[in-house]
């Protein structure tokens, strides 16, 4: 399979490159750093010479001095590896280290510090569309997500369900995150029913039976491990009261399918809408991590459930998203919209849908999702 260029762009310094597995972590740094010393700590044999000797990072660094470049793949199994990068950085300067993880997790437990703010810490994400270029299909990327481990699947289905397996596996339990399996499998499920809604964390705790601390701690673990992350109300200059709780999304349209259960009792436009919102605000905070100027990427909602599905603002612009999983456009749809635009004229609204005409209606820019996101890229405004 043929590299596809990504939108990351490599700092010069030492980086830290956090971002879920299968989102070509290793792939990207061996195409960029091809003639760097690597060290793969998802090798079992490599993990435990310096799981019990990190201080043999000094004598490969030492022995070989004529690579300046480190890397250390999923560096968060040997946290203790980041005192000896740490001192090899003190001893010379021209050493840049490279360390990927799923996670920061460990090395936050292990109290190990991220290298005392010497390196930068960088996200990679699922591929954006504009990344795959003509082959992007929103059809695929609703079903099966954006992941590029699973690009190349022959069964794309199959691949993305032992994805799933594999994290549950190797991310929760072989590092011993949760004490009982079975229960945090079930949290998934649920938990599935809340991506692109509003958080209600005694519901959640409810429907599976535990304390709601338990489930807070399940959502930690989530969000540390990269694979969900929470968006705030956006609440600049309010004119209105407010909602106080944040949105909730799993970090790809297609982990989100294969999580979500589907039954009789499951309408599929519900579940296409869900994941529709979903794949447009993990295109939004890619574009944002990988760009210059940082934005906030929050939704707006009032008290009386008035609600626009994203918010964004930021150097760049001010915009207001409203997703909808239709092919035509009712002027029910537009009402959120405009009502934000009354608080906030110096706004941009937009409607993304499923069809295929560009349109302006009450000065909203309705446009089709799949356009948009094509469209979409790092430092450059989301529409013009």
């Amino acid at each position: 399979m043929k590299f596809i260029k990504r939108f990351f762009n490599e700092p010069s310094q030492s980086f830290f490159l956090f971002g879920p597995r299968g989102t070509g972590k290793s792939t990207l740094v061996r195409a960029c750093y091809q003639d760097a010393l690597w060290i793969d700590l998802l090798n079992p044999e490599i993990l435990r010479s310096y799981s019990a000797r990190p201080e043999r990072l000094f004598d490969l660094v030492r022995g070989n001095p004529d690579k300046k470049i480190i890397v250390i793949d999923e560096v968060q199994k040997v946290p203790s590896l980041l005192s000896v990068a740490h001192s090899l950085i003190e001893e010379d300067k021209s050493l840049q280290f490279i360390l990927t993880g799923s996670s920061s997790r460990k090395i936050k437990q292990a109290g190990a510090d991220l290298l005392a703010g010497r390196a930068l810490q960088r996200h990679l994400h699922p591929f954006m569309a504009a990344e795959l270029g003509e082959s992007f299909s929103l059809e695929k990327a609703l079903n099966v997500g954006m992941l590029p481990v699973l690009l190349g699947a022959t069964d794309s289905r199959d691949a993305l369900q032992a994805y799933v397996g594999l994290y549950l596996k190797e991310e929760i339990q072989a590092e011993g995150l949760v004490r009982n399996l079975e229960s945090f499998s079930r949290f998934l499920e649920i938990v599935s029913f809340s991506h692109a809604t509003v958080l209600n964390i005694t519901n959640i705790a409810r429907e599976c039976e535990v304390k709601r601390k338990t489930v807070e701690n399940y959502i930690e673990i989530l969000e540390e491990l990269l694979l969900a992350y929470k968006v705030p109300v956006f609440s600049k200059r309010a004119q209105r009261d407010m909602s106080v709780h944040p949105k909730f999304y799993l970090f790809d349209a297609g982990v989100f399918r294969a999580l979500r259960p589907k039954g009789p009792l499951d309408r599929a436009e519900e579940i296409e809408g869900a994941a529709l919102e979903g794949l447009v605000v993990q295109h939004l905070q890619a574009w944002n991590d990988y760009g210059t100027e940082k934005h906030d990427i929050a939704f707006w909602r009032t008290r009386s459930a008035v609600e626009v599905d994203v918010v964004v603002y930021g150097p760049l612009g001010f915009w207001a998203l409203e997703v909808k999983n239709t092919t035509k456009i009712h002027s029910a749809d537009t009402k959120p919209l405009e009502a934000f635009l009354v608080d906030y004229p110096m706004a941009k609204g937009i409607l993304l849908y499923r069809g295929k005409e560009r349109l302006l209606q009450k000065g909203i820019l309705c446009l089709p999702c799949d356009e948009f996101l094509s469209a979409l890229r790092p430092n450059e405004p989301l529409w013009e």
